[in-house]
């Protein structure tokens, strides 16, 4: 399959060397101008746990093939779009009238119906999907990371098209399990909240990083996205459908808490997967908050604790996101 990840974010990073090492011919789209500075490679340091349990550490620098321009008549099978939620309309508008013969898989986070995220794209030409890898660049360059053995796949209410299981196919072919969805719009959401639980309380710390090993943080993080499911209720999403993804809000927090802690502490794959983010100027974390608290607001469900936070997520020169 011929695969075109679009930007060369950590995730579309991580994802493309997994899909070029199973046999697919992997390229990046990156802004005009970006392929310079970025180069012909990427200094990966790994922690690859597809096939082992506590991971494989990969250390390797990785030649990659960038390209600045996409013509409508390009022959790629797919396009992998992972990009921040709020840079989704912006992406979809210039792939719209790009997409050839493609299919794209939306890959991240929505807080908006999904079928509006898509904008222009032909809806039949769409799959949906969720990464469980991440990282981030360090100063030199390097992207450190961690790649876990599924990735989550899911559909609004009907089964997988035949170019949805296409798209699954290739990523079984990289060594990942598939994780189904049915209800993925609702475990979107879900995920999303529970997001801007612990970001609004990395946020108060600095940065996501800071909340390894804090289990005060943490907890607060916790009891954030609890306050939080009364806003999934009220757009609509059936809570019982993701028992399994609202268990660690709902838990007692002087048992999850300190969980968390441990794992981010002392086992790798967990401390990694909050270490990366130490950006304290990163914009997503910020805008995840402000689209949450915003929605909130909307719909008339209080959220004291994420209110609390809004200080640290607000845009600058105003008080409220």
């Amino acid at each position: 399959m011929k695969i075109l990840m679009f930007g060369r974010g950590v995730v579309a990073t991580i994802y493309g060397w997994a899909l070029e090492q199973a046999g697919h011919n992997v390229e990046f789209y990156v802004r005009p101008g970006r392929a310079a500075r970025y180069g012909d490679a990427v200094d990966l340091d790994l922690i690859d746990a597809r096939r082992r349990v506590w991971g494989q550490r990969v250390v390797e620098r990785w030649p990659v093939r960038l390209r600045e321009a996409l013509e409508p008549d390009h022959d790629f099978d797919l396009i992998v779009l992972s990009v921040p939620h709020h840079r989704l309309a912006e992406a979809t508008a210039f792939l719209a009238p790009r997409v050839g013969h493609a299919t794209v898989l939306v890959f991240g986070n929505l807080w908006t119906e999904p079928t509006a995220t898509i904008g222009a794209l032909p809806p039949d030409r769409i799959a949906w999907g969720f990464p469980v890898a991440g990282g981030g660049f360090d100063a030199d360059g390097v992207l450190r990371g961690a790649l876990l053995p599924s990735v989550v796949f899911g559909t609004l209410g009907r089964p997988p098209t035949g170019r949805e299981r296409a798209v699954r196919q290739a990523f079984r072919e990289a060594g990942l399990r598939i994780k189904e969805q049915p209800d993925f719009r609702g475990w979107l959401w879900v995920h999303f909240v529970s997001d801007a639980g612990l970001l609004s309380q990395g946020l108060r710390l600095g940065s996501l990083s800071q909340l390894a090993g804090a289990t005060g943080g943490l907890r607060e993080g916790l009891l954030t996205g609890r306050e939080l499911l009364p806003l999934l209720e009220a757009r609509g999403v059936d809570l019982r459908r993701h028992r399994v993804g609202v268990l660690p809000f709902r838990a007692p927090t002087w048992l999850t808490a300190p969980a968390l802690a441990w794992l981010t502490t002392h086992f790798a794959l967990a401390r990694l997967s909050l270490a990366a983010h130490s950006n304290p100027d990163a914009e997503e974390p910020r805008e995840v908050c402000r689209d949450t608290l915003a929605e909130a607001r909307r719909l008339g469900v209080p959220v004291p604790r994420l209110e609390a936070a809004e200080p640290h997520f607000a845009r600058e020169g105003t008080g409220r996101a």
